[in-house]
């Protein structure tokens, strides 16, 4: 008999996508929304665009339907509304009453369309309230084809997919949805709307025909045309199309279905009455797996084997680490003892290696000494040579008057000869002065081989000088590499110290 109400366009969604039968069934006037915003255009001659404020989603696709014409432009959510109100410090007066001749306040609330039509046509018609997006799909699924034959009982159909009603719709703030708030205050506009008939347009003391004649005087200068619409049928957009066993058990593995008694749950948590219709919906790309209770619990439940597998693992390693830690606490005591042997040795070395350095510079004070009396050496060979020469010079001359001498000796003899007795004592003297030149002749000649062997050996005293000097150098070379290696040494030793040092402390840190 009666129609499907549509302002809520969940619910007309629906139709148009899954059960196109009943699209003749939905009432061909507009939502109050859309209602409202005509009227503003036609009647009162607004051009702004209009924003509606919104307690669901879901407008949002009834204003971007080409059928609505984009008569409103905005949908503005409540919540939105108030996080924006409140992040820019926006305050204003409250709203204390109903515009005049208004009841449409009400229409947010549990069956307030239902309310609506029964303050203008009484309580005598019958109004289907259905609500709650579980009990509308399946009702409308199984009284569908009564609905679109006409057969059903009810002026109309009164269906909403918010449980509660738009007033709790899907962009409410939580903290007012949480509470009965918002349905007191609505109650408190509903009474305050259906006052005494003399100061108010819809009063209780009208009879609900003398409300409707009034409501039909207040508008009967609309045009009716601009407020009816038209649906479409999208059901070709969501044909389903039947997965064969193969797909429907890899649909189910995916799932985390992998028994036949967990493939049969249906438990409706997802919205589907069967967990076969869920998995078809899947393989439809009309639905997902994280939608089903079953593969979240089953995902929880692998991440919580997973968490204590890693807990026990973490157990493992924290044990392994205290193991580890020991090891490291043995090791680092053992490097320590390592390392006090390491600082004597350095320190012996250094020790050492100051006493050679002070060794050095003696030797290298010693080799200098030595090198001087070499010159020194050197400068008397030469001196002695000189004094030899002379020698050699005066035995010459020695050699000469020794050999005068002898002729003149000669002579004597020969003279004393002659005379005589009378010269045989001069012969005597003659012959001692030969004797003597003879003597000192060959005193001079023995002298002149020494002379030689004494600058031969002078000679060689001069080579081996020589050669010793050389060797002094190389001494002298050897101890200045000695005195640098020796400083080396002492740079390397506080080198060692410093690196032994710091890996001492890199130990320590890591023992703390």
């Amino acid at each position: 008999m009666g129609g499907i109400s549509q302002p809520c366009p969940a619910v007309v969604g629906y139709i148009e996508r899954y059960a196109p039968q009943l699209i003749p069934r939905l009432f061909p006037v507009h939502s109050p929304m859309m209602c409202g915003a005509i009227y503003a255009r036609k009647e009162m001659g607004v051009t702004d665009k209009l924003a509606f404020i919104s307690p669901c989603i879901a407008k949002k696709n009834e204003i971007d339907d080409p059928n609505t014409k984009g008569v409103v432009s905005y949908n503005v959510t409540f919540d939105h509304l108030m996080k924006y109100v409140r992040e820019n410090h926006i305050a204003g007066k409250l709203a204390s009453d109903e515009i005049e001749y208004g009841l449409g306040s009400i229409y947010p609330m549990p069956g307030g369309l239902k309310e609506n039509v029964y303050w203008f046509l009484g309580r005598d018609v019958y109004i289907r309230q259905i609500e709650g997006e579980k009990h509308v799909y399946r009702y409308l699924e199984k009284h569908k084809d009564e609905i679109a034959g006409c057969t059903n009982k009810e002026l109309f159909i009164d269906a909403l997919n918010c449980g509660m009603g738009c007033l709790y719709g899907t962009a409410v703030e939580e903290s007012h949805a949480e509470t009965d708030d918002a349905l007191y205050t609505i109650q408190k506009i509903q009474e305050w709307s259906k006052k005494d008939g003399k100061t108010g347009a819809w009063g209780s003391g009208l009879t609900p025909a003398q409300r409707l004649n009034r409501l039909n005087k207040q508008f009967a200068g609309l045009n009716l045309n601009d407020y009816i619409r038209s649906y479409t049928d999208r059901s070709k957009s969501c044909e389903y199309k039947t997965p064969d066993n193969k797909e429907l058990d890899e649909i189910f593995n995916e799932m985390l279905k992998t028994t036949p008694d967990s493939r049969k749950i249906n438990c409706e948590c997802c919205g589907y009455e069967t967990c076969e219709l869920m998995a078809t919906a899947i393989y439809n790309g009309f639905n997902r797996k994280e939608n089903c209770i079953h593969f979240v619990k089953a995902e929880i439940e692998k991440e919580k084997e997973n968490a204590l597998e890693m807990a026990d693992v973490i157990e493992q390693e924290k044990h392994a680490m205290e193991d580890k830690q020991r090891l490291i606490e043995d090791t680092i005591t053992t490097v320590n003892s390592l390392f006090a042997g390491l600082y004597e040795a350095v320190e012996g070395m250094k020790s050492g290696n100051e006493s050679n350095a002070k060794g050095t510079s003696e030797m290298s004070e010693e080799i200098r000494n030595v090198a001087a009396f070499c010159g020194e050496l050197d400068v008397a060979m030469d001196e002695i040579s000189g004094i030899l020469d002379e020698l050699n010079s005066n035995n010459e001359e020695v050699v000469s008057i020794a050999s005068q001498t002898n002729l003149l000796a000669l002579n004597a003899s020969i003279e004393a000869a002659r005379a005589g007795e009378a010269g045989r004592g001069f012969a005597v003297v003659a012959n001692e002065i030969n004797n003597l030149a003879e003597n000192s002749k060959n005193t001079a000649n023995r002298s002149n081989l020494s002379y030689t062997k004494v600058m031969q050996s002078i000679e060689k005293v001069k080579n081996e000088t020589k050669k010793l000097l050389e060797i002094i150098g190389e001494v002298k070379d050897r101890t200045k590499r000695l005195s640098q290696a020796t400083d080396d040494i002492a740079k390397s030793s506080n080198d060692v110290i410093d690196a032994a040092n710091d890996v001492k402390t890199v130990l320590e840190n890591m023992r703390n």
